[in-house]
């Protein structure tokens, strides 16, 4: 087998980030030995988030087996993912930080699952996967992420299912969505006008609309950005886990500069 040295674009901020809550992890439960130190264990995890290599291809590179880099991936995506705000948390924040105006949009994970997994199809995609809601600010950044659902699940539906629309009107938030939720019954949530033949004004509302939407759906990007997502080999019920977990590791970039 052949060995090579290779980068990762994150910084240092974000390895001692990582490390700092697996140390606390380690002293909590009085781990007091292990294959990989902290700061070891916390580079294994984010090269396998970031570039998407198998477990035995991250182990091999660190020196343990596969079971080993799975066991330390998973206690790592647990303390990122628990640390990711509930949505009337994260909504309460966005208003704090002053922000007026949110973006809501579905994103679908890619899966691996074989054809007879219909529930996991997505007809919009024309691929298997996860559908998952995500919030963000004006700007991309990320207020919130959901759960996973199986990809055939229709936008709204998942939105109605994770009380997005209610907790928006809760916080008075103005939310811009793509045509997908219309019928979200919920005042605060703006979509664009839909049919044929439209009036001019409502063109000129849709391009309005989009404007304004475009840089917010730029949160996607920033998590499809980590390769683990673009298409998943694991169960897909740790989509939603996976998802919150990189969407706490990009924020903290975002905030570190």
């Amino acid at each position: 087998m052949l060995f090579y040295r290779a980068s990762v674009d994150l910084s240092r901020s974000t390895l001692n980030y990582v490390a700092g809550l697996i140390r606390r992890r380690r002293k909590a439960i009085g781990s007091i030995w292990r294959r990989l130190n902290p700061g070891q264990q916390a580079l294994l995890v984010l090269v396998y988030l970031r570039k998407g290599e198998t477990f035995t291809e991250v182990g091999n590179g660190f020196g343990v087996s596969a079971a080993t880099a799975w066991r330390y991936v998973e206690e790592t995506v647990a303390l990122l993912s628990a640390r990711s705000p509930k949505l009337p948390a994260a909504l309460g924040k966005a208003r704090k930080d002053g922000l007026h105006l949110l973006v809501l949009d579905g994103t679908l994970i890619r899966t691996d699952r074989v054809k007879a997994d219909r529930p996991y199809f997505s007809g919009k995609h024309r691929v298997r996967g996860m559908n998952i809601q995500v919030i963000a600010g004006p700007d991309g950044a990320i207020v919130w992420t959901s759960g996973a659902l199986p990809g055939k699940t229709h936008d709204l539906t998942a939105a109605r299912i994770w009380g997005i629309p209610r907790a928006l009107d809760r916080a008075g938030i103005i939310t811009l969505a793509d045509k997908a939720y219309q019928g979200a019954a919920a005042e605060t949530v703006i979509t664009p006008y839909k049919g044929k033949n439209k009036p001019e004004s409502q063109k000129r509302a849709n391009r309005s609309h989009a404007r304004l939407r475009g840089p917010g759906e730029r949160a996607n990007t920033q998590l499809m950005s980590w390769r683990i997502l673009r298409k998943l080999r694991c169960s897909p019920s740790k989509a939603g886990h996976l998802v919150k977990a990189i969407a706490v590791l990009q924020n903290h970039r975002v905030a570190q500069g």
